[in-house]
């Protein structure tokens, strides 16, 4: 009885202990065993030397700075116009004439008493500058009074892109004198920066930059265009698809994971520059164009992560 006690008491505890012991250890071993053998599908990438530019665009308008505005000379009637709405007109080409009333009522009394005498009294308006017929106010026939506006002439010579450029980005274009200017259906155009003028729009803080192009063809008033102004150029620049960049929730730090070995991705941290078209520049650190940079599969990967490439 006393050796049954003894067991029960003793031994038998022992042994549960024992079984206990070794069922955590093999439970802790296939634990670290499984960890061990999970691994991440990734595809990778390498940097690329290319150049990045980083610049803004603004909306210029097309106008005609100088304006001609055709008027009568005397007072009579419009006896005749040989412009339509929209035709260009030669500086000195024969506009409109104008016979007086009293050319009218006085030419026909004499000349029907002195058939060998002609009294015309017709007066011509010539164009005073070459440019486009943009506006018409009267027809043939009609009455009006000495200084009364006929037409309106857009002076060609005059035409040019305004752009109201904000104050603080002046520096970018205070050495250049030419900007490139893109049309609504792609046409490109190199323009010539002409002058600024000598004020601000108070409320904008922006200031109207004149800018002349030489098209080759007629470009009409108020057409808004892109206006390139480059703030920084990099010819050769060491960049990464925006993909293989992550960040922070406040977007303040940057890393990237990079491989050290065929499995296994470390995080590095990266600094951005240019950043254009799904495209990043990286200043910092200096990747060579052997390093294999994950592109996908990369976002949650912790420090050292194990992982296996995948081709596509």
């Amino acid at each position: 009885m006393d050796k049954i006690r003894i067991y029960l008491f003793t031994v038998l505890p022992a042994i549960l202990l024992c079984g206990i012991i070794s069922c955590n250890s093999k439970q802790s071993t296939s634990e670290e065993n499984g960890a061990a053998k999970v691994v991440t599908p990734v595809t990778v990438t390498t940097v690329s030397i290319q150049p990045m530019v980083d610049y803004i665009e603004l909306n210029a308008i097309s106008s005609y700075l100088l304006k001609s505005f055709v008027k009568a000379n005397v007072i009579g009637y419009l006896n005749s116009g040989n412009i339509q709405l929209g035709q260009f007109v030669q500086r000195g080409q024969t506009l409109f004439t104008i016979k007086t009333k009293e050319a009218t009522a006085l030419g026909n009394t004499i000349n029907s008493l002195d058939t060998s005498f002609h009294f015309l009294g017709k007066n011509t308006i010539r164009a005073s500058s070459s440019g486009y017929i943009t506006q018409l106010d009267h027809q043939p026939g009609d009455y009006v009074q000495d200084g009364e506006q006929l037409a309106v002439i857009t002076d060609k010579s005059s035409f040019v892109f305004l752009l109201d450029m904000p104050y603080d980005l002046r520096p970018f274009i205070a050495n250049k004198r030419s900007l490139e200017l893109t049309l609504p259906d792609g046409e490109k155009l190199m323009g010539s920066i002409d002058q600024a003028m000598p004020v601000m729009d108070s409320a904008t803080q922006t200031q109207r930059i004149i800018i002349r192009v030489n098209a080759g063809h007629p470009i009409p008033e108020n057409l808004i265009a892109k206006v390139k102004i480059v703030k920084d150029l990099k010819p050769a620049a060491v960049t990464l698809p925006k993909a293989a960049i992550l960040t922070d929730e406040t977007q303040t730090e940057f890393w990237v994971m990079k491989m050290i070995d065929s499995t296994t991705a470390v995080k590095v941290p990266v600094k951005k520059g240019i950043e254009t078209n799904g495209i990043v520049e990286i200043t910092d650190p200096r990747f060579s164009e052997q390093d294999k940079i994950l592109v996908s599969g990369n976002y949650g990967l912790p420090d050292t992560a194990h992982v296996i490439i995948e081709h596509k």
